[in-house]
């Protein structure tokens, strides 16, 4: 049950997007910035989770230790925003910047912050 609800905690709602805040050292993307940065690419988060993001807008975040996989379609937005459709009908959008060290971090609605590995 803990897994099935983790893209839930990961990725919050379109709607609730609009009050997130990134810190002063943090650095939006573009669409086509964030688009290039992540199409056809797979980032993988510091608990050893995986999110691929493929060239056709597939999606799918794979959990850690063989936790099964979520499936959806992404959709690159204007402010700095990913939103996923998940094949269960589930959508939810996050905020994509890099900090100050370069990282590439990935903020929740509710403000967590998940950075993911070089």
């Amino acid at each position: 049950m803990i897994k099935a609800l983790f893209p839930i905690v990961l990725l919050p709602l379109p709607a609730l997007a609009q009050g997130w805040e990134p810190r002063d050292s943090d650095t939006l993307f573009d669409r086509a910035s964030l688009d290039t940065r992540l199409r056809g690419e797979t980032i993988t988060f510091f608990d050893d989770g995986e999110s691929r993001f493929f060239d056709d807008g597939r999606y799918t975040y794979t959990y850690a230790n063989n936790g099964g996989t979520g499936y959806g379609y992404f959709t690159v937005m204007e402010d700095s925003t990913i939103c996923i459709e998940f094949v269960t009908g589930f959508s939810r959008c996050d905020l994509y910047v890099t900090d100050d060290q370069g990282r590439l971090i990935i903020i929740t609605a509710s403000g967590d912050r998940f950075p993911t590995r070089p």
